[in-house]
């Protein structure tokens, strides 16, 4: 198995989680950060054991046999980075949000699939293992009918001199930081979602962006959703996720997991919870499994677009307060890709056939 060479493009919080897992797998090695703050490149680098560097050009013409970046910095700096990349054969693993619009998420897409390299977007509750074994229940079918979906991320954080709340560098405020994850958790458990409705809560930070929104869904099969986002309050929930069905009901917690029949009186624990190491480990060796065409990615390039669409019609619904449909570009580039792959294989048929 050959152990891939990755670099770190942006040295803040989040990439201090993604350097971290390299030290847990054979998958992949680290060899160089890269972040405008030297300073900061440097500590996370004598950390790493690797090379760091100011800037995303010198890492890139320094280390020839890089294979795969973890894009690490502000959103409206994404699709830049990345086609950068893109262009140079290399893969991108690009942290939420993917982009800040549509259309410049599908520039990236269409960059890497002209290159033919590897693209998705970092979400790290997709590869937490309870979430895996959860969304397996439901579709085991013995909590019946999805009829409700319900998904808080909540927590005081003072946000008054961060970049996330900075819409020039963030694109939005609590909506695109954590609503990206809800939504793309949504879909991972519902399908394509339909339509969207969000109401803005009280901002008690002074912030030019929103700290607290309820959010409202519809998917495809008409299962309604509702989420909690906000950076000023704490729900004290001990569950992150919960899913009512028809005969049952499921809970993915911080510290445990469990599900309930209707039948039963009794809970029936099937995880401990959240690992965000473990998480983020998962992550990185699906990821190198795909380049090595080992494995399929979990979250694809068209997840990541459907994010984005996702994204991009809740602020529409904010703006216009009413409910808003959500565009499906990402499930159009699916389909092309199916039948393009339909085509191909019909040709080869044809040609083994002669």
């Amino acid at each position: 198995m050959k152990s891939l060479n990755f670099a770190i493009i942006g040295a803040g919080a989040i990439a201090q989680t993604h350097a971290q897992v390299f030290e847990l797998t054979n998958e992949a090695n680290l060899v160089g950060v890269a972040d405008i703050r030297l300073d900061a490149a440097k500590a996370m680098a004598e950390s790493a054991k690797c090379k760091s560097y100011n800037s995303y050009q010198k890492l890139a013409e320094d280390q020839a046999d890089l294979d795969a970046v973890i894009i690490c910095t502000p959103p409206t700096t994404h699709p830049e980075i990345a086609i950068y990349f893109i262009s140079r054969g290399v893969h991108v693993l690009c942290e939420k949000p993917f982009s800040i619009d549509v259309e410049s998420s599908e520039k990236m897409y269409e960059a890497a699939r002209k290159q033919g390299v590897v693209l998705t977007m970092a979400s790290k509750f997709r590869y937490v293992t309870d979430v895996i074994k959860a969304k397996s229940i439901v579709q085991s079918g013995i909590l019946g009918d999805v009829v409700l979906f319900e998904n808080a991320f909540t927590s005081r954080v003072d946000m008054t001199n961060r970049w996330n709340a900075n819409p020039e560098l963030s694109g939005g405020g609590v909506l695109i930081d954590n609503g990206t994850h809800s939504v793309d958790i949504m879909r991972y458990f519902l399908g394509p979602l339909k339509e969207i409705q969000v109401v803005e809560g009280k901002r008690i930070q002074g912030l030019a962006v929103e700290d607290t929104v309820r959010i409202f869904t519809k998917s495809d099969q008409g299962v309604v959703g509702n989420i909690d986002l906000s950076w000023s309050i704490n729900k004290e929930l001990d569950y992150f996720i919960r899913i009512y069905g028809s005969n049952g009901t499921i809970s993915v917690g911080w510290k445990e997991s469990k599900y309930r029949q209707a039948s039963s009186r009794d809970w029936v624990v099937f995880g401990d919870g959240y690992s965000k190491v473990q998480s983020f480990k998962s992550q990185l060796e699906n990821f190198a499994q795909a380049i090595r065409g080992e494995a399929q990615l979990l979250i694809t390039a068209e997840d990541a677009i459907a994010s984005v669409e996702a994204v991009n019609a809740a602020y529409e619904s904010l703006r216009q307060d009413r409910w808003t449909s959500i565009s499906h570009l990402s499930e159009t580039i699916a389909l092309r890709k199916s039948v393009a792959a339909s085509n191909g294989n019909a040709q080869s048929l044809a040609g083994a056939a002669k």
